[in-house]
């Protein structure tokens, strides 16, 4: 080989396949490569390490800047002039606490979740996890298994695997004794073994599988939003600061100490440092509530991203309905013999070792027949929809039966198709039983088969199903039911849980490929059938196209591509464990009924966010523009520390918090930094204007010895009525507990100017009634102000 040729990063060159040993390793073999490292060692989590957390909550960029003024005003100012650092210290704490449980929670869950491969070892089955897989053990296959590590194939037994989410190919590949087999894909068909040849960081896709199961704070608008608006706030902050410093402590001529403790306090409120922990605490704290009813959040933006779903794609079998079903009744065909037919169900059953939920009713109705014998088998594949045999009988004659769709194996028009589809009509799923007249490996064995039984079988409906289904409907969140069963049958169920649209059910078969016929036909039905894996997958896309927000349910093989694709991937806990792998949400206690708390609380999360966001920058706003004011006015900045922490937290702070957990069901919507500062700009640039303007009427006003400390506390409380006025808009709706909310922050505040020490400890203290009144008076209009151009600013420039 040239040595500058380039190698296939998906099919690399391989050594000489190892010997395939089927009872496995020995104990002692195990042990031996454990010792040496040789081990699945690859450091898959569920979450961020203590460290990390810690690390991530303690070193901002934003607790740098604080902590260093919080060491200046330790040194040159009084213990209330300090309180900021205090806060920052809590809030911290708090963000590290919040975390650590739902690390906790998410820990817990992802045991529980864990998908076991089974490995042979001295000659015996067991499941182990994925980390004690050792060099050279025997892995054994079956539908929906996921490849967790690079193999050779040693048994196959109709083995076909997926490889599309390493190669994009999307047709499963028949693999044969001797081939390689890659960790990341997974099996659709079939079943077998292999042999580990590359283990822990070594095997293909190792590092891929680990970023995409960590928890991660990635691929979310909501903290992108928030990044981009701490940019820009750092950005305005540095030359306002610079220039409130010059003017503080060059221009004036005042008292060292208390320039630089007025300097501080106007750079402090510049900082919107609560809003990155309320966010932190926001999703940890839905991840904790979501824990407590069985749902893994395997990655956080999850819970933003099902707050913004408008269309959810349900997969019929095991979603909508449960697991299990019920052989209702044997109908016999052309004369057919009853007892024959159920001798050649039960060998079927038992030709198949990880049968799917219709064979295994079908065995549980029909035992095997000892006298025959399983000379070869095709195992189900959703793709083409039947399974089948061949079966050397007690007799000595051999046949080959096929099972699988009647409407797949009998030509149209076929007279069986009528009666069949009267069954599907009652939401009765029907198979057809099939004696091939073709050799089992003939591609065109489905052709010409001779009908020779229907199987009906009932399917449970989850007793959940038709209360979530009339929730998404409430919440305009539009259902559709895509399927790989009958048509017909899928909209017999579907119309049974009183799914809108239930009645006009589609084939796939018949749908358009390409995209925007596709997309147009998905906008104007709710229920699919016949539809392929890959046609799922290309259904998720054609959503998409038309700008919907994409959540796909499912628990088998054949919803894999379709998961990975959508928006919010959620999966069923007893699903297969390709599609908990590639889920974003595993519903852990199979229960479709708690998707609709995991959609309400994304939008709690989301919607609450982004209500809060508006307290916090418009501070940022009015507090940047302040210092903007004092700089050109070439006065003294009117606040210190103790002032705007006091304002902080009785208008922002402590009404952020409750506001931030409140339940919240409108969904969310995109463009979250320009729904914020539509508000947020408006709201500080009239906060600031009224606040300046009365302490410039206060300067006026007073004078003396003690004239800054009146105007301070003119400028405080007109600061405060005005952003008592954001807080009552931002809080509506009102009910009980926002206005007692509202109420209680208004009444701390009184407290601190009818109390003495109070008074005394934030220099606070109003005097005389003219400018006391004139104070409300300008913060009247100003609340007045802020009223009508948010009402302007929600007409003109709607989210």
């Amino acid at each position: 080989m040239d040595a500058g040729a380039e190698l296939d990063p998906v099919h690399p060159v391989s050594p000489p396949a190892p010997r395939f040993r089927p009872a496995g390793l020995t104990t002692a073999e195990v042990a031996e490569r454990v010792a040496r490292g040789a081990v699945n060692d690859v450091p898959v989590r569920s979450s961020r390490s203590a460290a990390d957390i810690v690390r991530a909550n303690v070193f901002t960029r934003f607790n740098a800047i604080i902590g260093v003024l919080w060491v200046v005003m330790l040194i040159v100012a009084p213990v209330q002039d300090s309180l900021f650092g205090y806060v920052i210290l809590a809030n911290t704490g708090i963000g590290i606490v919040q975390e650590l449980r739902a690390k906790k929670t998410l820990d817990s869950l992802a045991v529980i979740g864990e998908a076991k491969p089974s490995v042979r070892r001295d000659g015996r089955t067991a499941e182990v996890s994925t980390s004690e897989i050792v060099l050279d053990d025997v892995i054994e296959l079956g539908p929906g298994d996921k490849v967790v590590v690079d193999g050779v194939v040693g048994e196959a037994d109709g083995l076909e695997i997926d490889e599309s989410l390493l190669t994009g190919e999307a047709d499963p590949v028949l693999k044969r004794p001797g081939d390689p087999v890659m960790s990341g894909s997974f099996v659709v068909a079939g079943g077998g073994a292999f042999t580990a040849t590359k283990v822990g960081r070594e095997a293909y896709a190792a590092q891929l599988a680990e970023e995409a199961t960590r928890f991660t704070l990635v691929h979310s608008e909501l903290r992108s939003g928030i990044s981009t608006i701490l940019k820009y706030v750092t950005w305005m902050m540095i030359p306002t600061s610079v220039g409130l410093i010059v003017s503080q402590l060059v221009v004036k001529d005042t008292n060292l100490k208390d320039s630089i403790a007025r300097t501080v306090g106007g750079i402090v409120p510049m900082i919107p440092e609560g809003l990155v922990l309320l966010t932190s605490v926001a999703f940890a704290i839905g991840v904790i509530r979501l824990g407590r009813k069985q749902c893994l959040v395997q990655e956080l933006p999850a819970i933003e991203g099902l707050a913004r779903v408008d269309v959810v794609c349900l997969d019929k079998t095991g979603t909508l309905t449960e697991g299990g079903m019920d052989v209702t009744e044997l109908r016999p065909l052309g004369g057919a013999d009853p007892g024959y037919v159920r001798k050649v169900l039960g060998a079927l059953g038992e030709s198949d070792p990880r049968p799917n939920a219709s064979l295994q009713a079908i065995i549980d109705a029909y035992p095997d027949s000892a006298d025959w014998r399983c000379t070869e088998s095709l195992p189900f594949s959703s793709a083409r929809k039947y399974s089948g045999a061949c079966f050397s009988e007690g007799d000595g004659e051999s046949s080959t039966w096929l099972l699988g769709a009647p409407d797949v194996l009998l030509p149209p028009g076929d007279p069986a198709l009528d009666e069949i589809n009267t069954l599907n009509e009652q939401g009765l799923r029907v198979l057809l039983l099939a004696r091939a007249a073709r050799e089992l490996d003939d591609d065109r064995v489905a052709t010409g088969v001779r009908p020779t039984a229907l199987v009906v079988l009932e399917q449970r409906l989850r007793p959940d199903a038709a209360d979530t289904l009339r929730y998404f409907e409430e919440q305009d969140v539009r259902a559709k039911v895509i399927s790989g069963d009958n048509a017909v049958s899928v909209g017999a169920v579907a119309g049974k849980l009183g799914l809108p649209g239930a009645e006009n059910t589609v084939d796939a078969r018949r749908m358009p490929a390409e995209r925007d016929g596709m997309a147009r036909v998905l906008d104007q039905n709710a229920v699919f059938g016949r539809v392929t894996p890959q046609q799922k997958r290309d259904m998720v896309g054609a959503l998409q196209s038309r700008g919907h927000t994409v959540a796909m349910t499912g628990d088998g093989v054949n919803d894999v591509l379709a998961l990975k694709d959508a928006d919010i991937g959620v999966s069923m806990g007893s699903g297969s464990e390709a599609t908990r792998a590639v889920a974003q949400i595993v519903l852990l206690n199979n229960s479709f009924s708690t998707l609709p708390s995991v959609v309400a609380e994304g939008r709690r999360v989301i919607g609450n966010i982004t209500r809060v966001a508006t307290l916090f920058l418009t501070k940022t706003v009015y507090s940047v523009l302040l210092a903007i004011l004092v700089v050109c006015s070439q006065v003294e900045y009117p606040f210190l520390p103790r002032h705007l922490t006091l304002l902080s937290t009785l208008t922002i702070g402590v009404p952020a918090f409750f506001l931030a957990l409140a339940p919240n069901k409108e969904r969310a919507r995109p463009h979250f930094v320009k729904r914020v500062m539509r508000y947020a700009i408006p709201g500080g640039i009239v906060a600031a204007t009224a606040t300046f303007t009365a302490y410039l009427v206060a300067r006026h006003h007073y004078t003396g010895p003690e004239a800054l400390q009146a105007e301070t506390s003119a400028a405080t409380l007109t600061l405060f009525l005005t952003s008592m006025w954001v807080l009552a808009i931002i809080a509506r709706p009102y009910t009980w507990w926002r206005v007692a909310l509202v109420g209680t922050m208004g009444g701390a505040f009184l407290l601190v100017l009818v109390v003495p020490w109070l008074q005394e400890f934030f220099q606070l203290k109003l005097v005389g009634t003219t400018m006391p009144w004139a104070a409300v008076g300008i913060a009247a209009a100003a609340a007045a102000l802020i009223e009508v151009t948010f009402r302007w600013v929600d007409h003109r420039f709607p989210a």
